[in-house]
């Protein structure tokens, strides 16, 4: 399930991180550098869901990992990973696939 679902003081298990992992060539300046364009997604620039992929495992959240939901009403879900506290925002919650523990 989602980890933008689960209520405050649910925990579970990262099972999957649903991220694009794809980096694209910018067709503006053709260099393999991030877009400056403005539109990533029409130009084709370094996708954002792979920058969004290395910065979640910057901060702690990979596979395997353990997470407590700290509070989750509405705006970015906020979640203690290990001795951490970090907010998500809610769309990329969502691609956080999580197994509910008890």
């Amino acid at each position: 399930m989602p980890l933008g679902l689960l209520s405050p003081g649910e925990t579970g298990e990262i099972a999957e991180i649903r991220v694009s992992a794809i980096q694209r060539r910018c067709r503006c300046r053709g260099d393999g550098s991030l877009c400056e364009c403005g539109d990533d997604d029409e130009c084709g620039g370094a996708s954002r869901g792979a920058m969004h992929g290395v910065r979640l495992e910057d901060m702690g959240l990979r596979v395997g990992k353990s997470v407590e939901i700290l509070n989750n009403r509405g705006g970015p879900v906020l979640v203690r990973v290990d001795e951490s506290r970090i907010a998500i925002a809610r769309g990329m919650a969502m691609k956080i696939l999580v197994r509910r523990r008890q």
